[in-house]
């Protein structure tokens, strides 16, 4: 048996109330408030990590991928104009600038050629020791080439674009296109032909004379011819009877065929009667350029 004094319901100093037995003088002890736990603290991200202070997002390698090129845009631009506006650089002209450039240098180079020429036959004549009839077969000659000048009565035809807005003028055509309105090099032809046919005896077009081995061309609405470019209106001087040769232009299947786009589509045609005139002599050079068999 155990002895009463360590009994835990006994009421002796220093053993614990009973639970079921509290004095009726003393208040039960209220339940103390449980503590919330405390969050654990993130880790600190470590340097060299995805998301870490060391590391480069993708963004900021775009952003100086994107500098660094436009660096090097600036740096090639600035390397390319060394100094000038490379908008307004000689360089660059235009294509129509370049031509017609070197159109009047061409027509510069003509003019000096033909005076040199003059020198020179000037200088033959003074002591050339040929005979009389000599160099009236080669006046003859001179004359039938054109390189002299022509002097006589003269008809000048000209021809010209339509205007850009025209319209058909007659019933039953259809409205243009616009090759319709423009001149084409086998209009210009056309003239030349009809003029020789009508007996002429030298032609100029524009300011150059025709030889027999000159070309009438056109690109686009431009005429080429022996090295120079004008654009329209177009002009053809021809020396020889006028009668005949404006017989021959009306008689011409090709230019009848353009005098229908004359009148419907309002096509550039004027002929007139110039009185007596001077042709110039044909200045340009006159060797013979052929393609050559490659060896």
């Amino acid at each position: 048996m155990s002895n009463s004094a360590d009994s835990p319901r006994t009421g002796s100093t220093g053993s614990a109330p009973d639970p079921g037995h509290d004095s009726p003088s003393k208040s039960p002890a209220a339940p103390e408030a449980a503590t919330p736990p405390t969050p654990p603290t993130p880790p600190t991200p470590s340097p060299g990590r995805r998301g870490g202070f060391g590391g480069f997002r993708p963004v900021r390698l775009l952003t100086m991928g994107v500098f660094a090129l436009a660096g090097l845009l600036f740096f090639t631009s600035f390397t390319t104009a060394k100094g000038t506006n490379i908008r307004t650089d000689a360089s660059l002209l235009k294509l129509s600038d370049l031509i017609q450039e070197r159109s009047q240098k061409n027509g510069e180079l003509d003019e000096t050629n033909g005076a040199l020429r003059d020198d020179v036959e000037s200088l033959a004549e003074a002591d050339d020791g040929s005979t009389q009839a000599q160099d009236d077969k080669l006046a003859g000659l001179e004359k039938s080439a054109g390189t002299q000048r022509l002097k006589g009565r003269a008809v000048t035809v000209t021809l010209n674009d339509a205007p850009p807005n025209a319209t058909a003028k007659l019933p039953g055509y259809p409205e243009p296109q616009p090759d319709y309105l423009v001149i084409h090099q086998q209009d210009l032809q056309a003239v030349v032909n009809a003029l020789w046919q009508g007996g002429a005896q030298g032609i100029k077009v524009m300011d150059q004379r025709l030889i027999s081995t000159s070309a009438v061309r056109c690109v686009g609405n431009t005429l080429i011819l022996q090295g120079r470019v004008y654009s329209p209106p177009y002009k053809i001087q021809a020396v020889g009877d006028p009668e005949k040769m404006q017989q021959a232009l009306a008689e011409s299947p090709a230019i009848q065929n353009y005098m229908v786009y004359v009148n419907v589509y309002g096509l550039g045609w004027k002929v007139t009667e110039d009185g007596t005139v001077t042709l110039p002599g044909y200045s340009g050079t006159v060797d013979l350029h052929y393609a050559k068999p490659v060896k």
